[in-house]
């Protein structure tokens, strides 16, 4: 049992539990954890692959405010210290604009723009939107 504690596998994953800050959960079942607590867990598993680009899928649709910003500032972090980059899909325009280096916009499954997220305007912002909007009244069952 003692060499099972020390597998290099078990090493790894307690490292990248705690690049996360849940090193003091490690032993406790996923499924008693919180939806961020959760959502860190996966990034961890993510780590533990020593990937070159982590794609992140709506990462904080469920959660809290207070939670996303942690986990984008997560994300965030990897992303400068590790040369990790991340490809982040989010609907929260705010976050976005606060966490992003660029923003593609997508409509219809077509790109609308794809700027710096210092470029991304109240324009920008129309543009998307007036394009979803359009797209959905004049193809409303694609």
């Amino acid at each position: 049992m003692a060499a099972t504690l020390r597998s290099p596998d078990r090493l790894l994953a307690l490292e990248c539990l705690d690049r996360v800050g849940l090193m003091d959960l490690a032993m406790r079942r996923a499924d008693t954890l919180s939806g961020g607590q959760q959502q860190r867990v996966a990034i961890a598993r993510a780590l533990a692959q020593c990937p070159t680009l982590i794609v992140a899928d709506e990462p904080v649709a469920s959660l809290d405010p207070s939670t996303s910003t942690g986990v984008l500032d997560l994300l965030r972090g990897i992303a400068r210290s590790e040369g990790v980059a991340v490809v982040c899909s989010l609907h929260q325009v705010h976050l976005a604009r606060a966490y992003a280096d660029r923003i593609v916009g997508l409509s219809s499954g077509r790109v609308v723009f794809d700027l710096p997220a210092a470029r991304f305007d109240e324009n920008a912002f129309q543009r998307l939107y007036r394009s979803s909007v359009t797209d959905n009244v004049s193809h409303p069952h694609r």
